[in-house]
């Protein structure tokens, strides 16, 4: 039988972060920080179309 108790903790959330999830010694976080991603682009800007709204990056 489910009590108040059991169902009140399954309605809280919790708020996590990006960073808060990975690692700070991950490689993920060494290759952001060696690599400079934005030469990408200017390489690609000529696939995405002209009309409608603008994309918004991850």
């Amino acid at each position: 039988m489910m009590t108040k108790n059991q169902i009140n903790e399954r309605e809280q959330l919790e708020m996590l972060t990006i960073e808060q999830l990975v690692p700070q010694d991950h490689l993920v976080r060494k290759l952001d920080a060696a690599i400079d991603f934005f030469f990408i682009y200017p390489l690609v800007e000529d696939l995405y179309s002209t009309i409608g709204r603008s994309s918004i990056d991850p």
